[in-house]
């Protein structure tokens, strides 16, 4: 039961750790924190019939 807790202790602390080198550390964003400029994600799915006279155009403002 001690060697469980001591277990439990020091993967507890080496979480800790990495939660806290993980908020301290100045890397570069893998992934961008924009939202995606696909049409679809700016009308509700799924789509009425003949909703669009022409090919919608998104543009990057």
């Amino acid at each position: 039961s001690s060697l469980g807790s001591y277990i439990s202790l020091v993967s507890m602390m080496i979480f800790i750790m990495m939660i806290m080198e993980a908020f301290l550390s100045k890397r570069t964003y893998l992934f961008t924190l924009s939202l995606p400029s696909s049409i679809e994600w700016h009308h509700p799915l799924p789509p009425a019939d003949h909703s669009y006279n022409d090919t919608p155009v998104l543009t990057n403002y």
